[in-house]
């Protein structure tokens, strides 16, 4: 089978999507079938065209995602004539993926990692105008004829189904993780207490609750320390943060990281007295899962698909909030831990699932 990605980022950006698209493109290329993808240039030393993994990456000219919604679409529709499907992802993908399938009489399918809704009306740091836009581009794509809608979580799924979409053509499918990259590093907290945040930077992910929350935690525990581990980019809120932590926190209590491979962030993780999840939203949250995998403790807001991902020893977050992050950290400082069944999510289970999808809905458009 040849499978057409349309993904406004992929390797080697970090993200859950991007994770997500990373591993399922990876086996499907391992089981035999051609793939491709087209997403970002969002570097401009990554090349326009490489071969990774068997994977052929095909780059458009073009670090804005909002722009790759129209520079893109030339390309994807050429790509899409030979291909027996196109997969493609919410949100800045979806309209080109959608395009092309659909002028190319292709078979699409939209992988939804969230449905904000009226989240978009209370990110902060975004002006109304913008979360306008936000809002009245999600509910088009809600709204777009897709083969089939996939939700990575049943939280996602119910958010498609409120949100008006047709419960026949959705399916549910948990990200899956290779668990077999966690052996060696199970959890050994360090002497003194210190809290981890991991993770790409968004509006969403409730920095704006952690960092007042951290310093004044830190101010009152001048022993314990935070590990902070995020990519440079979006710059606009890259800087923020470090205005925040020139503010709030005393540098030798901080350690700021950056573009760690796998194995250095994982050791950071599990040296790690617990991880800190304060987002708004979550689709899924490899963050939450690789934790758990760990056996490293969670304080997480449990909001959305962390209640179904976040497992082991975890402290919820209440209220969302900079003082319901503070309480939090302080009842993991005194390991106040509560106890919650540990769910697995194996990454061949996602990829068949995946797999038997697309076979289904490429052989039907085959009929007469």
């Amino acid at each position: 089978m040849r499978i057409l990605f349309v993904l406004e980022h992929f390797y080697p950006y970090i993200g859950g999507a991007e994770h997500l698209f990373w591993e399922l493109a990876r086996a499907l290329t391992a089981k035999g079938h051609n793939v491709r993808v087209v997403t970002t240039r969002f570097r401009s030393d990554l090349p326009e065209e490489e071969t990774v993994s068997g994977i052929s990456i095909l780059r458009i000219n073009c670090s804005n995602r909002f722009l790759f919604s129209f520079l893109s679409i030339p390309r994807v529709i050429r790509e899409a004539r030979s291909a027996d499907l196109v997969h493609t992802t919410s949100y800045n993908a979806a309209l080109p993926g959608f395009i092309a399938a659909r002028l190319k009489g292709k078979p699409v399918i939209i992988t939804f990692h969230e449905v904000w809704a009226s989240l978009w009306w209370s990110l902060p740091h975004t002006p109304i105008w913008l979360k306008a836009g936000f809002w009245t581009w999600e509910q088009i794509l809600l709204r777009l004829p897709y083969d089939r809608f996939v939700g990575v979580s049943k939280s996602t799924v119910a958010a498609l189904t409120a949100a008006g979409v047709n419960p026949e053509r959705m399916a549910m499918i948990y990200n899956g993780l290779d668990y077999s990259r966690f052996h060696a590093n199970a959890h050994r907290p360090p002497a003194d207490f210190t809290f981890t945040y991991f993770g790409r930077l968004g509006t969403s992910k409730g920095l704006d609750f952690l960092l007042p929350a951290a310093g004044r935690f830190l101010n009152d525990h001048p022993e314990a320390s935070f590990k902070l581990i995020i990519p440079r980019e979006p710059a606009a809120i890259f800087q923020w943060v470090l205005n925040e932590l020139d503010a709030l926190i005393r540098p030798a209590q901080v350690r700021l990281m950056h573009d760690l491979d796998q194995d250095a962030l994982f050791e950071e993780v599990a040296t790690s007295t617990c991880i800190v999840i304060p987002s708004r939203s979550e689709g899924f949250c490899f963050v939450a899962a690789e934790a758990v995998a760990m056996g490293v403790p969670i304080v997480s807001s449990e909001r959305t698909a962390l209640s179904e991902v976040v497992g082991g020893q975890v402290i919820p977050i209440e209220p969302l909030s900079i003082e319901g992050v503070e309480h939090a950290l302080e009842a993991a400082c005194r390991a106040d831990w509560q106890r919650k069944e540990i769910r697995q999510f194996p990454l061949m289970a996602s990829v068949d699932h995946y797999l038997g999808m697309m076979e289904e809905i490429v052989d039907a458009r085959k009929k007469p």
